[in-house]
Parts: structure tokens; sequence; C-alpha cells
């Protein structure tokens, strides 16, 4: 109770002070300084990428004091991998060209390492595809003459070999995978939730680039598994036992060791059309919303209890209001991220942990390693705004980075953010991730000249701010015909008519997805009758008499020795999620409070029960475990 009153004050002091800053701040951004920033974040890119080549390629990553480099993943010039696609956004045709040749030439899989799975993934996997999707196509304007998919064929290898990492019997993978001999026999079976549900972007597209389901499938599978592990509250845990299913650490949040497995669920609906994603996300959504939200902040929670266990504002928490912006839910982004950024300002950077009961920094959370992702929602909530004042705040972060956090060769860690003393380590994502999203919005505010924002195609960035195109050959896939065309058993079709069950059924579907520009579900109307035809006992068509959770197969599973009395879980009155530009809009017939547990009834222990009644775990997004 005393923690929940400290959060209360302090945020009453950081809503009354967004006043204040909205007058304090500078003048505002005018067009003319907006280019001017633009101009010196594409010259910060630079200091950086070109103390990169000159002083520690092609070794992993630079040490910006030193002038020197090291191998921090794997060996094989992560940082150049992790920058291709914002030398493409920059128009920079000669290096671009140069950086694809080189990895073409000179790059290979098929070493002695063993490497994070999770990593290697979002920053060499990711990079690869985002770069081979602008190098291969005349219509980025970036396409390299020379290309011939090498960088593809890399992409595919490297997938190849991290797949061995998802035989386990739960289908979440191993943390860790050894590029030539696979899973070693001592390989830890503990994976963090953002570990195994952050890999889905770029093994969705791998597939759909290669013609083989199997990675899309396996990534999927992890999805499903960790959502089968949730609690009653629809909370999954920060870390689990990939072998049995049984979560190791159970606070339950949007930062560490969680994060990016909200933002891959929505992602995954956006990029796939694939409204399993969307399903799992809303129930996610509204779970985090309800139990771990104390506006305008995030805390972490028991995932079976719901009980606070960390009054505490995490760096990472920062890609929430991107992510809500995404999901159309802009007034408690626009409070959380003035929120967060109170606390930029108070030291100049974010420390990784704050905590909101003593308002000071955590004990051990002191560094800021250049993370990207109040910078990242910063964009996000301009581009959907247009309000001034993020302009400010970009201004105040590139002042901070500039004064700060450059050094001799590039830009340092903050290893305390109270006494700014610098660290000799660039991690890749400052390249891939934190001056990308500044550039983007300066640029977004003169008149923007950029792929993303005037290219060919809609863009989803991955969780290291890799550049994903919805292509037709990516988003226009058979999956969203759902089950028109599916054949039923007859038993499970339900005697009487037809026609009104399966209009619930499409309304019900209806009612659970995304409105805005474009709709992957809106096709769904379009079928206005119910068409059978009976084959050797099954029934073509729509299949009735299912609730969307079994029509995806999701299963609620109760681990046999956790306790079932939740009377002691707060009752709080659900979140409102209003509706701006792109809005998630639950199901109204859906309870998304936990049902109380003498009525609550498992048709089987393995088999989900009906969605409008019980509550899908929150899982949340990905931790990102380095950015």
């Amino acid at each position: 109770m005393k923690a929940q009153l400290l959060i209360q004050i302090f945020s009453c002091f950081v809503l009354a002070s967004v006043c204040f800053l909205q007058t304090t701040l500078a003048d505002g951004v005018t067009p003319e300084e907006a280019k001017e920033l633009r101009d010196e974040v594409r010259g910060m890119f630079y200091h950086a990428f070109n103390g990169y080549m000159e002083h520690a390629f092609p070794l992993d990553e630079l040490r910006p004091l030193s002038c020197g480099g090291e191998d921090s993943l794997g060996g094989y010039a992560l940082t150049l991998i992790d920058s291709l696609d914002m030398l493409a956004l920059l128009g920079d045709h000669e290096r671009f060209t140069s950086s694809i040749e080189w990895i073409g030439k000179n790059l290979r899989f098929d070493i002695n390492k063993t490497v994070s799975v999770f990593e290697t993934t979002i920053r060499v996997l990711g990079g690869l595809l985002s770069a081979h999707l602008i190098a291969s196509d005349y219509a980025t304007g970036m396409r390299v003459p020379s290309y011939d998919n090498q960088l593809l064929n890399l992409a595919e290898d490297l997938g190849r070999r991290l797949l061995p990492a998802f035989d386990t019997p739960t289908g979440i993978p191993f943390g860790s995978v050894n590029l030539l001999h696979g899973v070693d026999k001592h390989e830890s079976k503990i994976t963090s939730t953002a570990g195994g549900g952050t890999l889905t972007l770029e093994f969705g597209v791998l597939s759909r680039l290669t013609n083989d389901p199997i990675f899309e499938q396996v990534t999927k599978n992890a999805v499903r598994g960790l959502w089968a592990q949730r609690s009653r509250l629809n909370l999954v845990g920060a870390h689990i036992n990939v072998f049995t299913g049984e979560w190791t650490q159970k606070d339950a949040g949007i930062g560490t060791s969680i994060d990016s497995f909200y933002e891959y669920l929505l992602k995954a609906y956006l990029l796939f059309g694939d409204e399993e994603y969307l399903y799992i996300f809303q129930e996610a959504y509204a779970a985090a919303m309800h139990y771990l939200y104390n506006d305008p902040w995030y805390v972490e929670v028991n995932m079976d209890s719901a009980a606070i266990v960390w009054p505490l504002f995490n760096s990472l928490q920062a890609f929430w209001p991107g992510l809500q912006v995404l999901a159309g839910d802009i007034d408690p982004a626009i409070r959380t991220h003035a929120a967060f950024f109170s606390v930029w300002r108070r030291y100049g950077f974010t420390p990784e942990g704050f905590n909101l009961a003593t308002l000071s920094v955590q004990h051990g959370q002191k560094s800021y390693p250049l993370r990207p992702e109040l910078i990242e929602s910063t964009y996000w909530l301009y581009k959907a705004t247009r309000d001034p004042r993020y302009l400010d705040v970009g201004r105040d972060i590139v002042a901070s980075l500039q004064y700060g956090a450059r050094c001799t060769c590039g830009y340092c860690h903050i290893s305390d953010v109270e006494s700014h003393n610098q660290e000799d380590h660039m991690e890749s994502f400052f390249l891939a991730e934190t001056v990308k999203y500044l550039w983007l919005l300066f640029d977004l505010a003169v008149g923007p000249d950029n792929i993303v924002e005037n290219g060919p195609y809609k863009y989803i960035f991955s969780t290291e701010g890799h550049l994903l195109p919805a292509t037709p050959q990516i988003s226009l896939v058979k999956e969203h015909c759902l089950y028109y065309g599916s054949y039923c058993r007859m038993n499970d079709v339900r005697q009487g008519s037809f026609s009104s069950e399966v209009e619930n059924d499409l309304q019900e579907s209806n009612d659970s997805k995304i409105h805005g520009s474009e709709t992957h579900a809106e096709h769904m109307s379009d079928y206005n009758t119910f068409e059978s035809t009976s084959i050797s006992g099954l029934i073509k068509g729509f299949c009735p008499g299912l609730t969307h959770g079994q029509k995806f197969g999701i299963s609620y599973v109760h681990p046999p020795d956790q306790p079932r009395d939740y009377e002691t879980v707060q009752q709080k009155e659900p979140a409102v999620v209003q509706s701006q530009a792109v809005l998630v809009i639950p199901s109204q017939s859906a309870d998304h409070l936990p049902p109380d547990h003498n009525s609550y009834k498992d048709d089987n222990q393995t088999h989900e029960s009906d969605v409008s009644n019980e509550q899908n775990d929150n899982q949340t997004h990905e931790s990102d475990i380095s950015t």
C-alpha cells in the first residue's frame, strides 16, 4: 500500500510537470532547426559507423574510447549487418552496395560458436533479410545490380543452424545454440519469455521468402507454448523451463525479459495477417493494462496473484507507448511517455532502473547503454499526433547524446547516469535503432524523403529496428481465409439454424480486429451466406460452435502444483481502450476480468474454456535482452 501511495504521489507530480515542461521547453523546433537536427543525426551515424569500419571491422562491435574492436556475439561483422538498412534509409548507394558485396563474399556461419538465439535472430537474421528485401527490389530505389540473393542464402543457412534450439517438449526454444554442433547437452533449460517469443517476424519472413514453412511453424509453436502456460490472470512470468513449462521467475511486467513478446504479437498480425496473434495480443494487452498499469507508470506483479513485487521503471518499458500507438491506444501512451521522459530530463539519460518508491536510481541499475526505446516511442507519438513537443524531446535527446555520450571514435555507454561516466563499449543497436529513430523523427518534421514514409510498401519495424516490408509475397497469404473452405466434423456442427450461428460467430471475429488503414479481417464481411457440402462425414465451410480460442487450438494448461485460490486478487475496473487512429477492439462479449475460481470451468485440462469467460494470459514484450 505504501508503494502504491508513493507511485500515485509521484505520478501526480509527473502529470503536473507535463504542462510545465510544455511552457519551459524551448520555443519549439522550427522547420529549419528540424532540418539541421536531421543532418546532425546523420553526422552522428557516420561518426559511429566510420569509427567502427576504421577501427573495429570485421569484429562485431566498436570500443569507442580506445578505438578498438571486440567480438561480442559471433564474430561475423555484427555492427555492419545491423547497419545495412540504415545505409539504405540514408540513400547511401555506395556504402550499401560495398557492404552487401563484402558480406556476400566473406560471411559464413559454419563456425564453432555458441550464440544467443534471440540476439542472433533480431540482429543478424533480421539485418540480412531487411537488406535483401531492399537490395533485390527496384521499387526501393536501392537495388544493387550485382546482387544475386547472397544475403537471402546466408539468412536461410543461419535460420537452419538455429532450428535445433526449438527441439524441446514445449516448443519454446533454448536460449543458445552452437552454429556448428547444435544445442550442447549442458545447455540451460531456462529461457526468458522475450527470448522465446520474439522470433516470429524474422522467421516468418524467412519462410515466405524461401517457401519453407518450417521457420514460421517453429516460432509460432514457441508463442503457443508460452501462451499455454499463462496464469489465470492472463499474465506471463519472466523466465520459464523449456522442458517442463514451469515458470522459474513469476514476475510479470512489460520490461526486462518480457517486453518484445507483446510487440511481436501485434506486429506479426500487422505483417502476416494471422488473427491468432491478434487474438493473443488483445487478451495479453487487456491483462497488462488491468494489472500492470498504475497511470502513468507500469509495475511488476506476481503473475498469479497480481501483488506488486517491483514498483520500478525499467528502461526497456519505454518501447510501450510506441506499441500503444500501433494499437491505437493513444491517450495512455501520451501520459506514459511524459512520465518516462521526466526521468530522462532528471538525469540526462534513462537509467536501467528507476525506483518509483524511493524516487531514485535503482541500486545496480545506473547505466544507460545507448538504448533506443524512448526515442522509438517519441517517433511513433510524433507520427501519430504531429505534436511539436516530441520534436523538443528529440532535440533534448540529441543534446544529451552529443554532450554526454560522444567520444573519440563513436558513442559510449554511460556507466552511471548520475555522474555521466563513460564506458568503452558501443552496442550495434545504436546504429540499427537509436540514431535511426532520431533521424526518422526529424525527417518526418522536415517533409519525409525516405523509403519508410514514401516508399512502395508499408514497413513494420522489427524489435531491432530492421525494416520489413508488407509486400504481397510476405503479407498476402492463405491464412486470411481462416476457416472458410475448411472441413468441419458433422458432429461438431449444432443442429438448427446454421445462418444465425454463423452470423454470430462471424460477428465475434469481426469484433476482434484492428480498425484502421488496412484490416486483414475485413474480407470476412463479404460472406453473407453459409454453404455446406457433405463429404465423407465432413461439412465444408465455417465451423460454428467453437470459441475463438478453440479454433486456434490455444489451451489453458494449469500447473499441477499451483494453488487455485485467487480470492486475494484485487479487483479493479477494466482499463478503457480509447480509439484514435488504429484501434484494437476487444470482443464486446469477452469478460477481461478473471473469473471467480468457483465458477471457472475447464472442459478439459488441455482444452481452452470459452474465450468470453476465460482470461488469456498477458505475455509481455521482449526484454530486448541487449537493447
